[in-house]
């Protein structure tokens, strides 16, 4: 093989630490009682500049151990943080990360450090991209990674780093189970309309569609929210608005999505951080067709270069841009920019629900900026939509005001808990 280790990746049939059983006789019966046991996840978040990761015990209840992330990778300045369930800071050091390969080694050498006691029974990824071959949690096979491999050109900011932290994985743990979550799979359910370009048919045969992001991110809100609320959850009409560095919004309708603002890759859509939206094909084909740019520096530009960052000039930081926007007009129209595109596709997708009754607010910006939450609801009145600002600022959980007829809600998100919960079921199998 060529010495990844992908020659000793286990079977998706294992009975693992959670399958210990014991025999006892009473009278003429054999009992089989199953001991519930407690499996360690290890849940991995690999995206284009970062590694998120969170190690869970599982059993009858779910525990977090620690949680932390290797970030800024190939910047200057990358840092390496753990904390314990509790918050309490267990790691904080500045690393020397300039590429994901010296990311994973130093991640996966840190965890394979702290010994036995911490070992994962099971590793779930999240795999940014399923293609139009995969909308479930699969295990990983040397097949897999293979097909995943054909895939990189659907996400090359994300795929290939994803497919470095498995190889590593399969190389530290040889023997552990390894599943992939794909953050297209929510929207899978999306009508084939929805799912449409207005392309040639022989480059849509070649998997060009719209496909959506944060999926895992909307899974585990509408869990919580039907944990919460029961059932009846699931027969409003609901926006998951998941707004951090990268933006997106969800509509739902009967539990399900039927449309959201990303489409082929993560950069479509809002707006984000670093990352442009939608933009008119005629830019691309203007800065080709003039040699302004070479497909790389477009790449560069669309990725890393524009969003938040390219408007303002200063940052991609909306904190940062909120501080500097009484005396900046370049952050405070990238912050307008942002609000007023939040505000637009909300309409949209109330267009396309037929109504709506609850928007929900999750991810960095979306969790914890009660300016941004205040104006992107501003002017959407005629939808229903008011904002309790007093709440608002406060954070509450709910800030609408109770007699509203959309109710609005701040959710704090847990993809690695769902990534978790993938990998723990497909252990079990």
């Amino acid at each position: 093989m060529d010495g990844t280790g992908l020659h000793s990746l286990p079977f998706c049939i294992l009975g693992g630490r959670g399958a210990r059983r014991s025999l006892h006789s009473q009278g003429n019966q054999i009992f089989l009682q199953s001991m519930a046991l407690i499996n360690k996840i290890l849940a991995l978040n690999t995206g284009s500049s970062s590694i998120k990761f969170s190690l869970y015990e599982i059993g009858e209840a779910e525990r977090l151990v620690f949680t932390g992330s290797l970030s800024r990778i190939g910047s200057s300045g990358s840092m390496f943080f753990v904390r314990d369930a509790q918050g309490k800071t267990l790691v904080s050091e500045s690393v020397t990360a300039q590429h994901h390969d010296a990311a994973s080694q130093y991640l996966f050498s840190w965890i394979a450090s702290q010994g036995e006691v911490f070992k994962p029974d099971a590793v779930g990824h999240r795999i940014v991209h399923g293609g139009p071959l995969y909308s479930l949690p699969q295990c990983v096979t040397p097949e897999l990674i293979a097909s995943l491999e054909t895939m990189t050109p659907y996400a090359p900011e994300h795929l290939p780093q994803a497919i470095n932290a498995v190889k590593y994985i399969a190389k530290l743990f040889p023997e552990t189970l390894q599943v992939t979550c794909f953050d297209t799979s929510f929207h899978s359910t999306m009508p084939p309309l929805a799912r449409l370009y207005a392309l040639p048919e022989s480059i849509r045969r070649e998997g060009v569609q719209r496909y959506g992001f944060h999926g895992l991110s909307y899974e585990y809100i509408l869990l919580e929210l039907r944990r919460q609320q029961g059932l009846q959850v699931l027969q409003k009409k609901m926006i998951f608005a998941h707004l951090g560095h990268g933006a997106s919004m969800a509509a739902l309708k009967n539990g399900k999505s039927i449309e959201t603002t990303m489409g082929f890759s993560p950069a479509g859509g809002l707006m984000m951080s670093t990352r442009t939206g939608d933009l008119d094909p005629g830019v691309i084909l203007f800065l080709l067709q003039q040699d302004k740019m070479t497909p790389a520096a477009i790449k560069e530009m669309v990725n890393r270069r524009s969003g938040l960052l390219g408007v303002s000039g200063i940052t991609d930081d909306m904190r940062e841009l909120l501080d500097a926007e009484k005396s900046d007009d370049r952050a405070r129209e990238a912050v307008a920019l942002f609000c007023y595109q939040a505000r637009k596709y909300i309409g949209a997708l109330s267009t396309v629900l037929g109504g709506l009754d609850t928007l929900v607010f999750t991810g960095g910006i979306g969790e914890h900026s009660p300016e941004i939450r205040s104006r992107i609801c501003t002017d959407l009145e005629f939808l229903g939509v008011r904002i309790d600002e007093e709440k608002n600022r406060r954070n509450s959980s709910l800030i609408s005001p109770e007699n509203s007829h959309v109710e609005i809600r701040i959710m704090r998100t847990n993809e690695e808990l769902m990534i978790a919960r993938h990998t723990m079921s497909m252990l079990k199998k």
